[in-house]
């Protein structure tokens, strides 16, 4: 880069070190560079951010920055507690690390101090309630669940109208395994008496 040349970044944003190339040949000396001239912040290897600056100081990157880096802008889906709860059918879980489903890595990983567990599954583009519930279905020790009590929970929430039927047996067949198409179907029988 000559001298005297700026390179334009944006407050908030994450990237690799080799996004530096198009302001110069040596895009690892110009991180070096632009991190001792404070304007950027090393996150791990090979990440940098550029800090966006508040009242109280720098704010940390947002996960959807972290992860957007971390995945090239592949697709993902963050699902855990946080969605489960939220579907109303008794899960009251916690989770230290958000789980993200991806197309691209799988394993434990550490940006910016956020772990993330990153597994390589399939998941609809159009995310829906109904997909949580399978997701829940699987995952129901990291739930907290007792599996009776939330198969009755489910059966009582569908009953209600609170889940479409159909798309509950699709997503169930779709991105669950056999045992969990053959349970919705059961719940959805049982809802129906």
């Amino acid at each position: 880069m000559p001298p005297g040349a700026t390179v334009a970044l944006d407050p908030g944003t994450v990237f690799r070190t080799a996004a530096l190339r198009r302001w110069g040949e040596n895009p690892t000396r110009l991180a070096q560079r632009l991190e001792r001239d404070g304007l950027v912040q090393r996150l791990g290897h090979g990440f940098l951010f550029v800090p966006k600056l508040t009242k109280f100081g720098a704010a940390p990157p947002s996960d959807s920055a972290l992860l957007d880096a971390l995945l090239d802008g592949g697709p993902y889906v963050v699902t855990g507690p946080v969605r489960w709860n939220a579907l109303g059918l008794g899960s009251t879980a916690l989770h230290v690390h958000p789980i993200v489903y991806n197309t691209k890595r799988t394993g434990s990983v550490t940006l910016g101090g956020r772990t993330f567990q990153l597994r390589r599954v399939a998941f609809p583009r159009d995310l829906t309630a109904e997909w949580f519930v399978v997701d829940l279905l699987r995952h129901t020790d990291a739930a907290g669940l007792d599996p009776a009590d939330l198969l009755h929970n489910l059966v009582s929430a569908v009953a209600h109208g609170r889940f479409d039927r159909a798309r509950l047996l699709e997503m169930a067949e779709r991105f669950g395994t056999g045992a969990d198409a053959k349970l919705m179907r059961c719940v959805v029988q049982g809802a129906a008496v």
